[in-house]
């Protein structure tokens, strides 16, 4: 039996709908360096939709049998170390046989330092410097 797995992004989730937009693009960029598999969903933690339960449901509909749940986010604090491992349980306990693996925050990753630097030198170039 061969196993599908899929990538569930999760951020914090805002009340502001921009923000929670964003995860969304970032899920299309994903897809599209996925090759074989294209499970792709996003999730909030809190004050949006879908919820962890939503965007994990989500993932076994399409036929994930593997969950990677992927805190989006920056550093391994409470909501990472605590929230989001009770919170992934829960969903899972509803999808018997479905599996899931929690990968790291994005923390210290080159591809952050690349981000930053492509950040910086955009606003370098967009803008005047303020106090100018």
């Amino acid at each position: 039996m061969s196993e599908t797995y899929a990538v569930l992004l999760i951020d914090h989730g805002s009340r502001r709908a921009e923000a929670n937009q964003l995860i969304e693009r970032v899920a299309d960029l994903v897809r599209a360096q996925m090759d074989d598999h294209r499970i792709v969903e996003v999730a909030h933690m809190e004050l949006a939709e879908p919820t962890i339960g939503h965007g994990f449901s989500r993932c076994v509909e399409q036929g994930a049998t593997i969950v990677v749940a992927h805190p989006f986010m920056l550093a391994p604090g409470r909501h990472v170390v605590e929230d989001l491992p009770r919170l992934i349980a829960a969903a899972a306990e509803s999808h018997p046989g479905t599996r899931y693996v929690i990968a790291e925050p994005l923390g210290v990753h080159r591809g952050i330092a690349e981000a930053v630097v492509d950040r910086c030198a955009s606003a370098l170039s967009d803008r005047t410097p303020e106090g100018s």
